[in-house]
């Protein structure tokens, strides 16, 4: 494997890692907006464009375990680009297939299997910059808390600025031609990492591969669970993750749509995305005062006090109050998941250690979802914010016992 070796503080390989997130995320948030409204503008029905919106969760739970094999198997500048070049043909898919077959051929069919096909292949670039951060942080001379803390700020920005400039494509443009500007921003991502050169980013020594894909995908799975504070951190992830997103996917949608208020559930959910912006961008200052697991502790905790907070159905200047507050600590969690692999797992090995680790959280997403939209039809989002927020505050008093948090702290041990 080539290896490019370079002074510290070259932020070079850096810039490009941060700046290809940004233009892959920033492309992701405009199919969020893109997809559903396609669907809407030729049947209307809400229905559909649910069904177009899980074709695109669907594939993430089993696609994210598979990229982190690919990652560890084909070399992580590879499958940023493949993954990067397989979501700009779902997109651009879209307007080609206007221009053969007329608008007509868009049915809900072929706009859920686009949406799914791009889901499918979304995880392996997000997980190929992720496992590249330690070697660019040390180029550039960065700690690892640091270099995670403005990767996360950057991925949460790009899911701030992507769904806000598709909507203004999709006015000016329309949303089939929307489609193209999405392609091109995962081609520039795509540009961004060609030029990249880094060391342990080039093809992987062949011994890895050995066994086969099911193989190292097991591997990863056996490396988490034989790791305390990676099994520990799965397991509060898992039920974190469960409890915080119906808040944001179910239960304020239906609270505005009740009301008749779709600008304030846009207030609320950039409120939610500006605190998890700012929560990560604070965390490498963080880092400096506090420790990891206190950190993560007063973020557990608090996230469970603003949720039962907002449970109350306060005013809306209050409800966005809160949720900024949910913004902000649950915005250095990620970091400190993204340090804790990045620290236990052995280079080899990175890839399924990241895989393992986002496919847990995305499963619990789809488990959370499945209680909380039956649970608020049927005993009113009062109830079913409080059978959120309650395990919350339990899930943060049972983690403050927990022996193994306080490894977060602890000087890792070399990867073997």
């Amino acid at each position: 494997m080539t290896q490019d070796h370079a002074p510290s503080n070259n932020r070079g390989p850096m810039m490009l890692i941060l700046f290809a997130a940004l233009m892959a995320g920033s492309g992701n948030g405009i199919s969020i907006v893109a997809f559903p409204w396609l669907v809407l503008q030729r049947t209307g029905s809400a229905l559909d464009a649910s069904i177009v919106a899980i074709a695109g969760t669907l594939p993430l739970l089993a696609a994210t375990l598979i990229a982190g094999a690919a990652v560890d198997f084909l070399g992580r500048r590879r499958v940023s680009m493949i993954s990067d070049t397989l979501s700009a043909v779902s997109v651009v898919a879209v307007p080609l297939l206007a221009l053969a077959f007329g608008a007509d051929s868009l049915n809900v069919a072929v706009l859920a299997g686009l949406a799914a096909l791009g889901a499918l292949f979304d995880p392996a670039g997000m997980t190929a910059r992720e496992t590249m951060l330690p070697e660019a942080a040390s180029r550039a001379g960065w700690t690892l808390d640091h270099a995670n803390g403005v990767y996360e700020a950057v991925f949460n920005l790009s899911y701030i600025v992507g769904p806000g400039i598709g909507g203004l494509l999709i006015a000016t443009l329309g949303g089939v031609n929307t489609m193209w500007v999405t392609a091109a921003a995962f081609g520039v991502s795509i540009c961004a990492i060609a030029i990249l050169r880094l060391e342990g980013a080039g093809t992987p020594d062949p011994a890895v591969r050995a066994g086969g894909v099911w193989a190292g995908i097991v591997e990863g799975l056996r490396f988490v669970w034989n790791n305390r504070v990676l099994r520990t951190l799965a397991f509060v992830d898992l039920t974190a993750t469960g409890l915080y997103m119906p808040m944001e996917s179910v239960l304020f949608p239906k609270y505005f749509t009740d009301r008749n208020e779709p600008a304030q559930l846009g207030w609320v959910l950039m409120a939610l995305s500006i605190g998890g912006l700012i929560g990560a961008l604070g965390y490498a200052v963080m880092a400096k005062y506090l420790s990891r697991r206190t950190v993560m502790l007063v973020a557990v905790l608090t996230l469970g006090l603003a949720m039962t907070a907002i449970a109350l159905l306060p005013p809306l200047p209050l409800i966005l109050v809160l949720c900024g507050i949910v913004g902000f600590v649950y915005g250095p969690i990620q970091p400190i998941y993204n340090y804790v692999m990045q620290t236990r797992a052995p280079a080899h090995l990175r890839g399924r250690v990241v895989g393992v680790m986002g496919s847990l959280a995305y499963a619990a997403g789809p488990l959370g979802l499945i209680v909380a939209g039956p649970l608020a039809d049927g005993a009113g989002l009062h109830a079913t914010f409080f059978a959120l927020s309650l395990p919350m505050l339990l899930l943060g008093a049972i983690a403050i016992f927990l022996p193994a948090l306080r490894e977060l702290d602890e000087t890792p041990p070399a990867p073997a």
